[in-house]
């Protein structure tokens, strides 16, 4: 009864994140200029899923980003950095979005000296004590199906599913399309657990 009970809490609370998602891609939030140290994160519909750093269980999540879509565009990818500061290794099974038709979770991989990208359908290891990094080029959530693409300023609510820890809810700034890392400006950007 009560996983029936936090599946609904959750859907309802993600439902007005992905209501609220399109008013902010629209902001023109111009990050370039942007003063963080004065910024009022009340004045956003996203301030209560807001939080610097998550805990889930042993895992540490930190950094979760995602970049701009061009026209068109139908697929993205999502960041985010994970430390298991446990003694047992933990499991990214999964994630999902409002935001997407279906996620998965993708490797980038020399093979043959060919970059190659795969899923991951058994999830992402991650063992006692170490930190893995999902990051362009490397690990990474995979947006597809992608209806609306996403805008510059605007906000991706996810749900990420471990084995160990459960589900975790991140809300990932949209950055500029040609970001390569998230810099610590942005990095304490949209989370909860459940």
């Amino acid at each position: 009864m009560m996983r029936i009970l936090r599946t609904a809490l959750c859907a309802a609370a993600f439902a007005t994140a992905a209501i609220a998602m399109p008013a902010l891609a629209g902001g023109g939030h111009d990050h370039s200029s942007h003063d963080h140290s004065s910024h009022d994160h009340a004045s956003h519909d996203h301030s209560a899923m807001e939080g610097k750093k998550v805990m889930a269980g042993d895992l540490h999540l930190s950094g979760h980003w995602t970049r701009a879509m061009l026209p068109g565009q139908k697929v993205g990818g999502g960041y985010v950095t994970i430390t298991n500061n446990g003694s047992e290794d933990d499991r990214l099974l999964s994630a999902t979005t409002p935001a997407s038709g279906r996620m998965e979770i993708h490797e980038m991989a020399v093979v043959d000296d060919v970059m190659k990208m795969r899923n991951l359908p058994e999830g992402l290891p991650l063992p006692a004590g170490e930190t893995v990094e999902l990051k362009p080029g490397s690990y990474h959530l995979m947006f597809m199906e992608v209806e609306e693409p996403f805008e510059e300023g605007g906000m991706v609510p996810v749900v990420l599913t471990f084995e160990k820890a459960g589900e975790v809810e991140l809300v990932l700034p949209i950055m500029a399309a040609d970001t390569r890392e998230m810099d610590h400006d942005h990095s304490d950007h949209g989370a909860k657990t459940n």
